[in-house]
């Protein structure tokens, strides 16, 4: 990590400067991906997999099989902290259900506002050296306290070609109905226009790199939501 100490207030602004990527050949790149899987299917991820992720993976879907091995894999004591923490996320995104009023504007006419659940989600969840499990928590719950019908969940696989225990675990306890093991721009792509496996779905969530960012940003431009796009992390001490 590196520390400054005390800069001079001349330095301030170099300091605080973001990290510039280039935008253009980055998009091309992004582009040619997911045209490749809307063009190609499963054999585009599988074929990106192996190129970004280096294992060739047979079954992109998640058995049961894999989710039961994976729980048993999975320490009490962890197992413990992540129901504890989805019972307090739970009560936060409960709370937040609201009650529908209806008004009578003139006499015969009744207004209310009404919230509907999007109907088919998909879920991106990172892994590489720390996978975001808390973000499946984060994700997940509030998509199945809404109603949403689909919880799709991508994230990439490791060397053994296997999702990691603890980002499976997660997903089954938050509900989510099916998860693939692709990550990166081929599983924004699959997301958004659907393969053989995965089916496509309305809205996409979830954090990413530069390259995910972008993918999420170049499909909602076709048809299919997304959430924010990803900032950099900044944490205060």
């Amino acid at each position: 990590m590196k520390i400054i100490r005390y800069p001079k207030k001349e330095t301030w602004q170099e300091i605080l400067q973001r990290p510039m990527f280039e935008t253009v050949d980055l998009t091309k790149t992004v582009s040619a991906i997911l045209d490749e899987v809307k063009l190609n299917g499963d054999n585009a991820l599988r074929q990106f997999t192996k190129q970004f992720d280096g294992v060739e993976i047979g079954e992109i879907l998640v058995s049961e099989a894999e989710f039961v091995e994976a729980e048993n894999r999975v320490s009490a004591e962890l197992k413990f902290a992540i129901q504890h923490a989805k019972s307090n996320i739970e009560k936060f995104h409960l709370s937040q259900i609201e009650e529908i009023k209806r008004v009578e504007t003139t006499e015969g006419v009744m207004c209310w506002r009404k919230s509907v659940a999007i109907e088919k989600v998909g879920l991106y969840i990172p892994a590489g050296t720390a996978p975001l499990f808390s973000t499946v928590l984060m994700l997940a719950i509030p998509a199945k306290i809404a109603g949403c019908r689909e919880i799709i969940l991508c994230s990439p696989p490791d060397k053994n070609g296997k999702i990691d225990d603890v980002i499976l675990y997660t997903a089954r306890l938050c509900g989510t109905t099916k998860v693939f093991k692709i990550g990166g721009v081929q599983a924004v792509g699959a997301m958004a226009y659907g393969t053989e496996t995965v089916p496509n779905v309305y809205k996409i969530f979830g954090p990413g790199n530069q390259y995910v960012t972008a993918a999420k940003q170049i499909v909602s431009q076709t048809g299919v939501a997304i959430d924010m796009p990803a900032g950099p992390s900044e944490v205060a001490v």
